[in-house]
């Protein structure tokens, strides 16, 4: 039989209506709803500016046009269906966001707009204003015949019409909702006693609309909330006469100019408003005009303010790896033995002081790292510098092209180049996507090298709420192998070969398609086979086929995906053997783990690729083997306690419902994500 897949854009979008779940599950506190909202939102936004940007690329040349993307539609017939599902989760939005405001208001949190404010509450309103908001507005009249002033996506905006009773002299204006760390989306309001009102931003500017516009006369004046969607893709200028460096900073300008794609606007907006920003955004083709709610860019539910931290999630603390003791040496410790870590189980703090005592042992001579995202008052950027003052080489990869933290990292490599750090710039066809650190130590055997191999970025703020491995080692072999990969990222026309190793896009996809194979071929001689994956996205159709033909020969097939799935599980003569779930919990499933039977000698991996083409093909990815026993029989365990969820897992043979994964009356539930931390706190108490 021919094997079918799901499109990738569809099976997203299904992901991000899991998060959506998120929101409506009344066992998730409040307010932590309130943020699973924000972040659907968030998702759907860049959605829209990178995926559906891309499709409307794709309609726009006849060729593209008529291709057959995977899933079998057109880019003019996935747009129709894209479009057709991103309008029914809005809907679904809205709703569970009024849903939401229901329940909050009966906590006694309220979302008060301007004309339900106390005359306490619209004296602070004036006053908020006057100091805080009023410095950073910035109205722009429109004019027919002018063109327009640029508007940035990734804000919200008030649309403004001004109009005398006899029809004439109809003025029009666009306001910027100023919304920043100094001027927050939400303001906590004066309330009494027990009650906590919270205004919009956008809300204190049409209380004090009057005052902005006093030097026009008019009779009536409405104001409309609007933001705009652009096309998110970075164009890298060709002239080989710059550097990269200089080619993605001015590309990162031009993606601020990108094209209008959309228009979500509140659909209470006067019609001749409305057309008048279509023409002036030059928005003409149907389905470019969204009618919205009253607000927009929702991300910022995300940050609404903790009136009641009750209300919120609250995790508790990262534990200390039972191997690793205060003030005690980690070189030190992974020269005994390899040291796996769990975030946000684990302390991310154990890789910054890795860093810090490298940085500081006189010992160690070399240090280098690579950069995909990290946070923006940076720990780990810290370390490297302070080792780069202490005299060590200290060679940083840093990936410029790391969408939407383009300008963040360009603000790093100044910073890295000002204070002595060698910046080393990716291959400029290929993102470096690897998550590796090597040390370099004189010991009295020689060199030695300490090597770290992670699925997730370095990154502190990130690593308290999302899911991630990470192995710190000093094994020859691998050591050896993360020297030849910053080899190659710093002789790119170098080739080499890894021994342990799995490197992408030379080398990772044929290992990945022998160890599947070797599956297949125990399977044929009746010995036992079994694949156990876990990954963020699995979409590459050469992956899948192999992964159906596995099944189809008789091996067991275990997937964790907690994003895009193109394979399709559970399916009668095509894919029996094959289950798969998604869990989508407080923390974001962030880890990639590859387990394979190997006729009872197990292969187990973990690293930055996913199961997806521009891993395998276009990006520099790491997947490190997991040689030691302990670690080995620790990642089947883990993954045995994410496979037994049943309370966050989703099953992906239904993808369009997103059905939980069931379980009989008397089954005890299963909450991984709980479960992992007590797993990990269990053993500190046992051997730390």
């Amino acid at each position: 039989m021919d094997f079918t897949y799901n499109n990738r854009e569809l099976s997203w979008l299904s992901f991000n209506e899991r998060v959506l779940q998120e929101a409506q599950d009344h066992s998730v506190p409040l307010l932590a709803r309130l943020q699973f909202l924000g972040i659907f939102s968030n998702n759907q936004d860049e959605f829209f500016k990178v995926r559906i940007a891309n499709l409307m690329r794709l309609c726009r040349t006849r060729k593209q046009r008529q291709q057959r993307l995977i899933g079998g539609y057109t880019p003019s017939e996935l747009l129709v269906e894209v479009s057709r599902q991103t309008e029914r989760a809005q809907e679904a939005f809205t709703r569970t966001y009024h849903e939401l405001l229901h329940e909050m208001e009966q906590q006694g949190i309220f979302v008060v707009g301007e004309g339900q404010l106390t005359e306490r509450q619209r004296t602070f309103c004036r006053d908020y204003f006057v100091s805080v908001v009023s410095p950073y507005l910035v109205p722009l009249i429109l004019r027919k015949s002018i063109k327009i002033p640029f508007l940035p996506d990734g804000n919200a905006y008030l649309g403004v019409r001004m109009s005398c009773g006899n029809g004439k002299n109809t003025r029009y204006a666009v306001i910027r909702i100023p919304s920043s760390t100094h001027c927050p989306r939400f303001v906590v309001l004066p309330s009494e006693s027990g009650r906590h009102d919270v205004i919009f931003l956008d809300d204190i500017i049409r209380l004090m609309i009057d005052d902005v516009f006093f030097m026009f006369n008019y009779d009536h004046i409405t104001v409309h909330t609007f933001k705009i969607m652009r096309d998110a893709v970075l164009t890298i200028d060709d002239d080989i006469s710059k550097s990269l460096f200089e080619r993605i900073a001015e590309g990162i300008e031009s993606r601020r100019y990108g094209e209008p794609i959309r228009l979500i606007y509140d659909r209470e907006m006067p019609e001749d408003l409305l057309e008048m920003l279509a023409r002036k955004l030059k928005l003409t083709v149907p389905g470019m005009l969204a009618p919205g709610d009253r607000y927009h860019l929702m991300k910022d539910l995300m940050r609404f303010p903790k009136v009641r931290p009750n209300l919120l999630t609250v995790n508790p603390a990262p534990l200390r790896h039972h191997d690793i003791l205060p003030f005690q040496s980690i070189l030190k410790v992974v020269r005994r033995s390899d040291i796996f870590l769990n975030y946000p189980y684990h302390s991310f703090q154990h890789i910054i002081d890795f860093l810090r005592e490298a940085a500081i042992d006189p010992r160690v001579e070399r240090i280098a790292i690579t950069l995909y995202r990290t946070a923006e008052h940076s720990k780990v950027i810290n370390a490297l510098i302070n080792a780069a003052k202490n005299g060590k080489q200290v060679s940083v990869l840093v990936e410029l092209k790391a969408r939407f933290d383009e300008e963040q990292n360009i603000e790093h490599t100044d910073l890295l180049q000002r204070e002595g750090v060698k910046v080393i710039y990716a291959i400029e066809d290929l993102k470096v996507h690897s998550k590796i650190i090597l040390v370099e130590r004189r010991e009295s055997s020689g060199m030695r090298g300490y090597a770290y191999i992670g699925t997730g970025n370095f990154n502190e703020n990130t690593a308290t709420i999302y899911g991630d491995f990470g192995l710190l080692t000093a094994h020859k072999g691998i050591v050896e192998d993360v020297r030849n990969v910053f080899q190659f990222l710093m002789n790119s026309h170098k080739q080499f070969k890894y021994k342990y190793l799995l490197v992408s896009p030379y080398f990772m996809r044929d290992a990945f398609d022998e160890l599947i194979d070797r599956e297949i071929r125990n399977a044929k001689r009746g010995r036992r086979a079994y694949i156990h994956a876990k990954c963020n996205s699995l979409t590459d159709e050469r992956i899948i086929e192999r992964l159906y033909r596995a099944g189809k020969a008789g091996v067991e097939i275990r997937l964790i995906v907690r994003g895009a799935c193109c394979l399709q599980p559970a399916v009668q003569g095509m894919s029996d053997r094959i289950r798969a779930i998604s869990i989508v919990d407080k923390y974001l499933e962030h880890a990639r783990l590859f387990i394979f039977c190997n006729d009872g000698d197990e292969r187990t991996y973990i690293g930055s690729a996913d199961w997806m083409s521009r891993n395998l093909d276009r990006r520099v990815e790491v997947c490190t083997p997991i040689l030691d026993k302990r670690i080995q029989k620790l990642l089947r365990e883990v993954f045995a306690i994410q496979w037994a969820d049943n309370v966050k897992a989703r099953d992906l043979a239904d993808q369009m419902h997103n059905p939980y994964v069931q379980h009989s009356s008397d089954e005890p539930a299963h909450r991984s994500q709980t479960e992992l931390y007590d797993y990990y706190a269990a053993m500190l108490l046992k051997n730390g």
